[in-house]
């Protein structure tokens, strides 16, 4: 069996789960807290936009945005320039998530790098970006050779 593959499916398993658990304390589920972040960042994106930058479908953002929206966190509007666009907006309470949460994230990504050595966590973030970066690539290569 591919060693890389059995570890890293184990590990996106674990670590998801630790995640998931730690956005539930705020309300949330996983992947909402991206959703978030990327508004926190630039409040009144379009759901069109919010996918382009997660990588994701517009459906996906839409259902997400529909949960947020429902829990009083985002509000949408329709675009003053073009009607037919509507935007996300975050609420106060979505505001207020913002803390919380980026500290959440902080505990847990400390936590879960706590055994590595000097040098070890940068290393092994510039090696998974460089996996990413790969699986990307061999995924457009995929969906051109498909076409």
């Amino acid at each position: 069996m591919p060693e890389f593959l059995d570890v890293h499916g184990e590990t996106n398993k674990a670590v998801r789960a630790l995640a998931d658990a730690a956005m539930r304390r705020h309300g949330l589920h996983l992947g909402q807290d991206h959703l978030l972040a990327a508004l926190w960042a630039r409040d009144g994106q379009t759901p069109g936009e919010l996918a382009a930058g997660a990588g994701v479908s517009t459906p996906a953002v839409v259902k997400m945005a529909d949960r947020l929206s429902a829990a009083g966190l985002i509000r949408r509007t329709r675009d003053e320039r073009d009607s037919r666009l509507v935007r996300l907006w975050l609420t106060e309470s979505g505001r207020a998530l913002q803390g919380p949460v980026e500290e959440e994230r902080r505990r847990l990504d400390e936590a879960l790098t706590a055994e590595l050595g000097p040098g070890e966590k940068e290393r092994l973030v510039a090696a998974l970006r460089t996996v990413r970066a790969r699986a990307l690539a061999l995924r457009e290569r995929d969906r051109d050779a498909d076409g």
